[in-house]
């Protein structure tokens, strides 16, 4: 039989619904970012720069483009023949076939995986973060306190915990009490949902909760193995971290990478980013481009001005286009003339010649306010944008739309318009 010290189990199949048209087509994980990345790059790096050479990868809402992100893992050195990366999507079973329904129902229906590699600890994360961690310090610091479950925390301000699982601890770190999402917060150590469980423990666990309906590690593994009387400890992470789970936390995230000192180094030589890379030429930058605190991908061509923005691969910036404080993904044409303020678009968009994107004064969406906001405006894959219309704040785009539906050229502030069945 194998046996392994620890293995990973990563949580990938989220759809990531506060990200708006961003994730209409893609699983969250699979989201790009620092335009070189996707958003699952993070965790499987960590992964193999901490040692750990076996993840589970946990997939379910519109896994294609994550799958083929991963393949065989190549790219983190996870293309082993024992252990490795293996996508693990819901399957069909003989008595009864059932969808994810929660973070730890993931888990447990993927007992046998983990039973193959006869582990003595696993450790659960998330697809959806941005950090570099060491778990391999965490794991030390779980069997120096010889904890049954180890929760990363992280200290959130206070007026923020209230989005958050937050835990009381003693003096010694062993956790006393957990709140989840409370509206009066008693302590701002946000859980960070990664976790180091002895093995037996988890499987105890999840065996005794089968049958909670969406079950999760927050609301029952945890408060289950608590009340059992597991030792539960905080191990205290004081590095960058950022939830990206929001369109302000994901923009924010990308800007800061352009910061002159950013908070997030991406090119630090002793724990380096791992990501499938495609084939491309190297960028260009035309005598009338300039481009001022930006990360440029490669294939992409500047014949316009580029300043504090985030641009993906084989992106074509148009002459006399001017791009401000935004994030470009891979392939998008940015037609002559156009001026991007403060705007996330998606990959493969068509933005016409004489574009004004985030004019006028900031207004709160119609439709999903709770999603197009702080500014932005956000536009999904594939979409295209004709010549010469505006777009003001707060606002969505997803689909190929024509200037009749901008009307007298602008898309007010607030406004959606999603042409592809009903996406907002």
């Amino acid at each position: 039989m194998i046996k392994k010290e620890m293995i990973a189990m990563l949580l990938a199949g989220g759809q990531g619904s506060r990200l708006g048209v961003l994730t209409s087509k893609l699983a969250k994980p699979a989201v790009a970012f620092g335009g070189k990345y996707k958003i699952i790059d993070f965790p499987l790096s960590n992964c193999i720069n901490s040692g750990i050479d076996t993840v589970g990868v946990l997939t379910q809402y519109r896994p294609l483009r994550l799958n083929q992100h991963i393949g065989i893992g190549i790219p983190w050195d996870l293309d082993r023949n024992m252990g490795g990366v293996t996508v693990l999507p819901p399957y069909e079973k003989s008595t009864n076939s059932q969808w994810y329904t929660g973070t730890a129902n993931a888990i447990f229906q993927n007992l046998e995986y983990i039973e193959y590699y006869n582990p003595e600890y696993v450790l659960i994360l998330s697809g959806d973060h941005i950090y570099k961690m060491d778990y391999e310090v965490m794991l030390d610091f779980h069997k120096s306190m010889d904890a049954d479950i180890t929760l990363a925390t992280y200290e959130v301000p206070m007026e923020e915990a209230s989005r958050f699982g937050v835990v009381i601890t003693d003096e010694n770190g062993v956790i006393q009490e957990f709140e989840e999402k409370p509206e009066k917060p008693r302590s701002n150590k946000a859980s960070m949902g990664i976790y180091i469980f002895k093995w037996s423990v988890l499987k105890e666990a999840l065996q005794a909760l089968k049958d909670v309906p969406s079950c999760d590690f927050g609301k029952h593994v945890i408060p289950h193995c608590h009340e059992r009387g597991s030792k539960v400890v905080a191990y205290d992470f004081r590095g960058y971290w950022k939830d990206v789970g929001t369109l302000g936390s994901y923009w924010e995230s990308n800007m800061e990478l352009v910061d002159l000192v950013p908070e997030f180094n991406l090119y630090e030589e002793f724990w380096k980013i791992y990501t499938k890379s495609e084939i491309l030429p190297p960028q260009y930058i035309d005598q009338e481009g300039t481009v001022r605190e930006s990360i440029i991908g490669e294939g992409t061509e500047v014949y316009g001005e580029v300043s504090h923005s985030v641009i993906g691969a084989g992106v074509t910036i148009g002459k006399g286009a001017v791009v401000r404080d935004s994030i470009i993904m891979n392939g998008t044409v940015i037609g002559d003339g156009a001026v991007i303020n403060k705007s996330i678009i998606a990959e493969d968009v068509q933005i016409g010649k004489n574009v004004e994107l985030g004019v006028g004064e900031e207004a709160p969406n119609e439709k999903a306010p709770h999603i197009y906001s702080f500014g932005l405006v956000t536009i999904g894959e594939n979409s295209v944008i004709p010549d010469n219309v505006k777009v003001g704040k707060n606002t969505a785009i997803f689909g190929p739309t024509e200037a009749e539906e901008y009307p007298d050229g602008l898309l007010k502030s607030g406004s959606s318009l999603i042409k592809v069945g009903d996406l907002a």
